[in-house]
């Protein structure tokens, strides 16, 4: 039968008692398993975890730069780890890190959100944050408003 179809037998659960065959095109088989692991593959997203270092007596400058980077990398999907480097004795006012981390968390609320809320890990305080595509979405379409209220209006 498969000969007269110009197809091919295909013996689709060799398990089974009998074992269960079927006529198809093969080389048509294949090529659509290739395209739809190509897509899952396509449609798979990997995460990547960004880390940004910050010291306890960070200048407000350089706090600025980079909480405006770690707002550019929640928005291209990253999560982002931010680490709080403690040394010698400003492992005693752990408050200081824990204040620096809420305030990263405040800055870039319209990017992402907390995942892992802040924690001492050695010398270390670490909290991480990830992309958050509702809070994205409002302050987008937040902006959008603002821009189209400042406009003014065209005289004809």
């Amino acid at each position: 039968m498969a000969r007269a179809l110009e197809l091919d037998l295909v013996e689709v659960a060799d398990r089974a008692n009998p074992p269960v065959c079927r006529i198809m095109d093969y080389g048509k088989y294949k090529y659509e398993a290739a395209q739809r692991a190509k897509d899952s593959r396509r449609k798979s997203t990997n995460v990547v975890v960004k880390e940004m270092k910050y010291r306890p007596k960070i200048g407000q400058g350089d706090f600025d730069t980079k909480t405006r980077k770690v707002g550019s990398f929640l928005d291209e999907g990253h999560k982002v780890k931010v680490t709080i480097m403690f040394r010698g004795r400003e492992m005693q006012h752990p408050e200081l890190g824990r204040k620096i981390l809420e305030d990263i968390a405040e800055a870039v609320v319209e990017h992402g959100r907390v995942e892992v809320f802040p924690k001492l890990d050695g010398r270390n305080m670490i909290m991480v944050l990830a992309p958050d595509k509702k809070a994205q979405a409002a302050a987008a379409k937040r902006q959008s408003e603002d821009a189209s209220e400042e406009a003014p209006p065209e005289a004809n």
